[in-house]
């Protein structure tokens, strides 16, 4: 996809602007002229974060925090629809439109981002717009390689050399063929433009949750740090990042995740879609909504695992997120389930789009309650257990009226605390990408998975070569140095 860079997606904000440039494309010229059309261009890419990629099935980042859910034990199917990423085909198929696309959607948001970062200092204006144009930019490279990095490459082995192929590392947009740097210069970069970010965006007050502030960067570096094993670093940057965003409450946590995260503090980083950009079957909430009235949410609505379900107590909020009977007499008032869908146990009611017609639902990207688990976690396995149980009661204690200060340390810890994770986190993204930081096999035995519909996957080992996905081959094509993954 190196050669196959595209120009900026633009929603513009300038009625000039818009009267003689299209809506949906920005020349890279034009959009670093002056510093209003650059934010038009910015915009772009915020909302290339929910568009569809080639078919419907690839609706941006939330597409692709679903197919890293599912590639995971706590994310079961009803039906075999869609079962690309769950059957893990696209793991080791080179021509899988699902690996392509997903890579190239990467590639494209680096490509945007580099415009900006590499011309917005010549650009008309003043220069805290400038800062806050480049600060974000930074993020979505940032944030781009980092996704690239974590599937399409070996997992970073913390104390080791990291020299293991990583993903070529896009700093403009030549077309020239590029070599895979090694992961460690791969997250070097990456924390190299997170640094500059949280200093540009200092003070940023955004309009709305998809635009970056410091906050935010702050979180993403709490992210790659805990990948990388900084334990220190990650405590720190998550201990910051969730300042300012309180938790939900347990009555706003049983009303499910829907479109209005700009309006709940718990969310730090969201999309939102307007209802004249809506995608409709493309829509992150076509899939894994409970309520719209897609054929693949009738057919297949997607539910937990019983064996993570009957972890979490009775007393706790999230329980009501899911029902073991399949029959969702507890919606939330104003919302309901077409009489022919499916009804099958433990299915899902956390996200629930705006109606049986309407599949928006904004899509998440960060919370705070992801900053207390990345806190604990980090804490713990920098031998503090005291902070590790104080962080992981200040998150669980708002969803559980009966959890207790954890007296756990350790591995004993630890263990809660990962437990703690797919809980609070599930169908948001992060459990193949757990599995495969932690050096752990998929292990969906004994579970609700059906085989048949699984394709057979219920175990994976560890070192199977299937945790690194394959190379796409239109990039092995266009850029012959980029060399394969073991298949």
């Amino acid at each position: 996809m190196v050669a196959l860079m595209v120009g900026i997606l633009a929603t513009s904000c300038e009625k000039e602007f818009l009267e003689t440039n299209p809506t949906d494309k920005v020349s890279s010229g034009t959009a670093v002229t002056t510093t209003g059309n650059a934010m038009s261009a910015l915009n772009g890419i915020h909302r290339s974060l929910y568009i569809r990629y080639t078919s419907q099935g690839r609706g941006g980042a939330g597409a692709f925090n679903m197919n890293m859910d599912e590639l995971g034990e706590d994310h079961v199917f009803n039906s075999a629809t869609w079962t690309t990423s769950y059957r893990w085909i696209l793991n080791s198929d080179p021509t899988d439109a699902y690996n392509t696309d997903h890579w190239g959607m990467f590639y494209k948001w680096i490509a945007n981002a580099n415009v900006l970062i590499n011309g917005i200092d010549g650009a008309e204006g003043e220069q805290d717009e400038k800062d806050i144009i480049k600060g974000q930019a930074l993020l979505y490279r940032a944030y781009a390689h980092y996704q690239l990095a974590q599937v399409w490459a070996g997992a970073y082995i913390k104390g080791g050399g990291n020299t293991q192929l990583g993903v070529p590392i896009k700093l403009d947009n030549a077309t020239e063929p590029i070599v895979r740097s090694s992961v460690e210069d791969v997250y070097a970069q990456i924390n190299d433009d997170i640094d500059e970010a949280i200093t540009l965006l200092q003070g940023y007050m955004r309009p709305n949750k998809s635009h970056f502030n410091q906050n935010v960067a702050k979180g993403l570096k709490a992210r790659v740090a805990l990948t990388q094993g900084n334990w220190a670093i990650a405590a720190q940057f998550a201990g910051e990042a969730k300042v300012g965003y309180e938790l939900m409450d347990a009555a706003t946590h049983a009303l499910g995740f829907r479109d209005n995260m700009d309006d709940i503090s718990e969310f730090m980083w969201a999309s939102h879609i307007v209802e004249d950009q809506t995608n409709y079957f493309g829509n992150l909430g076509a899939y894994i909504s409970r309520n719209y009235s897609s054929s693949s949410i009738r057919a297949n609505p997607r539910s937990i695992s019983d064996v993570l379900y009957n972890m979490i107590p009775a007393t706790d909020v999230r329980s009501t997120l899911y029902d073991p009977t399949g029959l969702h007499l507890n919606l939330p008032p104003g919302y309901e389930i077409v009489s022919n869908a499916a009804r099958k146990p433990y299915t899902n009611q956390k996200f629930l789009s705006v109606s049986t017609s309407d599949s928006r639902m904004d899509v998440t990207m960060m919370r705070a309650a992801e900053m207390y688990l990345i806190q604990a976690e980090a804490y713990a396995r920098n031998n503090q257990p005291v902070l590790a149980a104080q962080a992981l009661f200040d998150l669980v204690s708002t969803r559980d009226t009966g959890y207790s200060l954890s007296t756990n340390t350790g591995q004993a810890l630890i263990d809660e605390i990962l437990i703690q994770r797919r809980i609070e986190l599930w169908g948001e993204g992060f459990r193949f990408l757990d599995l495969k930081r932690l050096n752990l096999p998929l292990d969906r035995t004994g579970t609700n998975h059906t085989s048949s519909i699984t394709g057979g996957v219920l175990q994976i080992p560890a070192n199977d070569n299937k945790w690194i996905w394959a190379i796409p081959q239109d990039e092995i094509n266009a850029n012959p140095l980029a060399e394969q993954n073991p298949i």
